[in-house]
C-alpha cells in the first residue's frame, strides 16, 4: 500500500513541478526573440548531455561518478514509481529494479554529501545548494527501504513504511519543486539550454568543436547591444538559469585570481537576480572588492554604478573564455559580456580608462596607437620586405599586426622573417596598406569600428593574389579565420607556429638541440578560441628542449591579461594578471617562458622582479638553426 501511495504522490509531485517550471519559464521567455531549431536541439539532446556535458564533468572523475549515479538513479526511480500505480507492473520485479536504482542513487548522494559537507571546495556555493545532499539522501534512503520491503513481501509494519515513504517523498518534493529556485533548477533549465543553445555549432562535431566567433550586430537596429535583462535573447536568459553554481568558472578566471572585481559565477547570478527583480539565491563568492549589486529588475539597466553589475566588473574581463571552457552547463559568459559592452560603447559612449582614446585612434588612423601607416614597416627598411601590391601572385601573405609598432614585437617579427627567407618561402607584406584587424574594437564592444575595418580589410585582401595568410597574432588569426566570413571574407589562415612546424618537419632547417628548460604559455585566442595547442609544443619538442607544463596549460591555460581590451580598460585589482601567470611559470623551475603571441610577450615581459626569460617561439627556432 505504501508503494502505491508513493507512486501516486510522485505523480502529483511531477505535475506540481511542471506547473512550477511553466510559471518560472515566463521570466526567460520574455527575452528578445531568437532563431532556434528546437527539433534539431531535441534530437541532439541525448548526445549533448551524455557526451558533451559529461566530457566537461568527467574532468573531475569523482564528480562525474556521483553525477551519473544520482541523476541516473533519480530519473529511473521516478519512472518506476509512476509505473507502480499501474496494476500490471506492480510486483517484486518492478520494486527490485527500483531498489537497484535507488541504491545507486544513494551511493551517489552520499558522495555528494561527502563533497559538500566534508571536503567543501572553496568555489562551491551554499544557499539552497547546501541542502541538496540532505534531500538526495532522504529521497533515496527512504524509498530504498520501501522498495526492499515490497520485494520482501511487506515484512515491515505498515506504519514504518508509510513514514519512510513520507521521508523519501519530502526529499523528492524539495528536489522536484525546486526546478524554479531550488537546488535542481539547473537540471531542467540545463536540459532546455542544451536544446536551445545559442551556439549549436559547439556540438556539431562533439565538444571539441571550436565555435567562438562573435555574432555580427545589425547596426540598423533601434537599440544596439543589451541595456536591460530582457534585451538578451530568451535562450541566453535560459542559459543563465542553467547555472549550477559549481564554481569551475570562478576557479579558472584570471581576473578573479588576480583580485579584479570579476567573478564569472557571481556575474551569471547577477543576471539571474536582475531578471527576477531582486537578489538570486546566491551564497557564493562575490566580485573581489565589490559589495552586493545595486538596484535591478527586468526593465532596469544591467550596468551602472548602482545597478546589478558595476562597470568595473564588466570591463575587468579579458574575454579569454576560460569560464566558458570550464562550464559543464555550456553557458556563454563572454557573449553576454560583449553584448553588454556593445550598449555601453555604441549607445552610451561609456568606454573605460584609455579606451576612448584608443578607439578614436582606430577610427582615424586605423591602428590603436594613432601612428602613421608607414611606421608599420619603417623599422624593417634593412630587410627590404616584398610588398604585396607590387606582386602578381605569391604563397604567403605575412600579416604583421600591431607587433610591427612595438620594439619587442619587431624583434620577434625579424626572427620570423629571417626564418621564412632561410626556408625559401615566397611571402609578401601589405606594408603601409595594412589596417588593424579590428579585434580590439570588437572585444571592447565597438562593433561599428570593427565592421568598418573588416569590410575594408576584406576588400584590400581581395585585390591581392596569395594562397594563405600567416600571422604571429592569434587575435588576427581568429578574426580572419572565424569572424570575417560573416562579411564575405574567406581566407586560409595559419599561425606562424603551425607554419614553422611545417617547415621543420619538411626538413627546411638544420636544427641543433637547445639545452634549455622551457615552459610554454598558451595564448587564449590560439588555444581556447582555435584549439591549436599541439603545434607549438611539437615545434618546441623538435628543438630538443625540456618542456615543463604550468599548472594551467593547454585549453585550461591562464590568460596573460592582454586580451579583451583589458590593458586599456585600466581596471585595478589586488594584483596584475600577468604577475599571477608568471608565478605559475616560476613554479615550474624553467629558465625560459616560450610564447606565441605578441600581446603575451609584452604582458609577461612587463612582470618585474626575478623571473624566467621570455622568448617568442620564432626566436627560439632561429637560435636552433645552424
Amino acid at each position: 500500500m505504501a508503494g502505491v501511495l508513493a507512486g501516486w504522490l510522485t505523480v502529483a509531485l511531477l505535475v506540481a513541478a511542471l506547473a512550477v517550471a511553466v510559471r518560472h519559464s515566463r521570466r526567460w521567455l520574455a527575452g528578445a526573440g531568437a532563431e532556434v531549431d528546437l527539433f534539431a536541439g531535441l534530437k541532439a539532446l541525448p548526445r549533448r548531455y551524455l557526451v558533451d556535458v559529461h566530457d566537461v564533468v568527467g574532468r573531475r572523475p569523482f564528480n562525474a561518478r556521483f553525477h551519473a549515479l544520482t541523476a541516473g538513479g533519480f530519473l529511473a526511480s521516478l519512472a518506476l514509481l509512476v509505473l507502480a500505480i499501474v496494476p500490471w507492473f506492480r510486483g517484486p520485479v518492478l520494486w527490485g529494479i527500483a531498489a537497484v536504482a535507488l541504491g545507486l542513487m544513494l551511493a551517489g548522494a552520499l558522495m555528494v554529501g561527502w563533497r559538500r559537507l566534508v571536503v567543501r571546495p572553496r568555489e562551491l556555493s551554499g544557499g539552497n545548494f547546501a541542502r541538496l545532499p540532505i534531500s538526495l539522501i532522504a529521497y533515496a534512503a527512504g524509498l530504498l527501504v520501501v522498495a526492499l520491503d515490497r520485494v520482501a513481501g511487506g515484512a515491515l509494519p505498515h506504519g514504518v513504511t508509510v513514514v519512510l515513504a513520507g521521508v523519501g517523498l519530502l526529499g523528492g518534493a524539495d528536489l522536484l519543486l525546486g526546478v524554479g529556485r531550488g537546488p535542481l533548477k539547473h537540471a531542467l533549465h540545463g536540459a532546455l539550454h542544451l536544446v536551445a543553445h545559442p551556439r549549436p555549432g559547439r556540438f556539431s562535431d562533439g565538444f571539441r568543436k571550436r565555435d567562438s566567433a562573435l555574432a555580427p550586430l545589425n547596426l540598423n537596429e533601434p537599440k544596439l547591444g543589451v541595456e536591460v535583462p530582457l534585451d538578451f535573447a530568451w535562450n541566453r536568459l535560459l542559459g543563465f538559469e542553467a547555472c549550477v553554481q559549481c564554481g569551475r568558472c570562478e576557479s579558472l578566471c584570471p581576473a578573479y585570481a588576480a583580485g579584479l572585481p570579476l567573478n564569472p559565477k557571481a556575474l551569471i547570478q547577477d543576471l539571474v537576480g536582475a531578471l527576477e527583480a531582486g537578489a538570486a539565491d546566491y551564497a557564493g563568492h562575490g566580485h573581489p572588492g565589490r559589495g552586493a549589486g545595486g538596484v535591478s529588475g527586468p526593465h532596469l539597466p544591467v550596468v551602472g554604478e548602482d545597478a546589478a553589475i558595476h562597470p568595473d566588473t564588466l570591463w575587468a574581463c579579458t574575454t579569454c573564455r576560460a569560464c566558458v571552457e570550464a562550464c559543464p552547463m555550456m553557458i556563454e559568459h563572454v557573449d553576454a559580456i560583449v553584448d553588454l559592452r556593445r550598449f555601453e560603447i555604441l549607445e552610451k559612449g561609456a568606454a573605460p580608462g584609455k579606451a576612448p582614446a584608443v578607439l578614436e585612434e582606430l577610427r582615424i588612423a586605423d591602428n590603436p596607437g594613432g601612428l602613421p601607416a608607414v611606421r608599420r614597416i619603417d623599422w624593417a627598411s634593412d630587410l627590404a620586405l616584398p610588398l604585396a601590391r607590387e606582386r602578381d601572385n605569391f604563397d604567403v601573405l605575412l600579416w604583421l599586426g600591431d607587433a610591427a609598432f612595438d620594439l619587442r614585437g619587431q624583434r620577434s617579427l625579424r626572427a620570423l622573417i629571417r626564418l621564412l627567407r632561410k626556408a625559401g618561402i615566397d611571402f609578401a607584406v601589405l606594408g603601409a596598406d595594412e589596417l588593424d584587424c579590428g579585434d580590439l574594437a570588437r572585444r571592447l564592444g565597438d562593433e561599428a569600428t570593427f565592421q568598418d575595418l573588416a569590410r575594408r580589410n576584406i576588400a584590400m585582401l581581395g585585390a591581392v593574389r596569395f594562397r594563405r595568410i600567416a600571422t604571429m597574432d592569434p587575435h588576427a588569426l581568429h578574426v580572419f579565420r572565424n569572424e570575417y566570413s560573416a562579411f564575405g571574407g574567406a581566407f586560409e589562415v595559419v599561425h606562424h607556429t603551425a607554419l614553422l612546424l611545417e617547415l621543420v618537419e619538411s626538413g627546411a632547417f638544420d636544427l641543433k638541440p637547445l639545452s634549455e628548460t622551457l615552459t610554454y604559455h598558451d595564448p587564449c585566442y590560439l588555444g581556447r578560441y582555435n584549439g591549436e595547442i599541439h603545434a607549438p609544443r611539437r615545434l618546441l619538442d623538435a628543438l630538443g628542449v625540456e618542456l615543463r607544463e604550468m599548472e594551467h596549460s593547454g585549453l585550461f591555460s591562464r590568460c596573460c591579461g592582454g586580451g579583451g581590451g583589458a590593458p586599456v580598460a585600466d581596471v585595478v585589482g589586488e594584483r596584475r594578471i600577468p604577475d599571477v601567470r608568471m608565478d605559475e611559470a616560476r613554479q615550474t623551475g624553467a629558465a625560459c617562458v616560450a610564447v606565441a603571441c605578441p600581446n603575451c610577450t609584452v604582458m609577461l615581459e612587463g612582470v618585474v622582479g626575478a623571473r624566467p626569460q621570455v622568448k617568442e617561439i620564432s626566436e627560439l627556432v632561429l637560435e636552433a638553426v645552424r
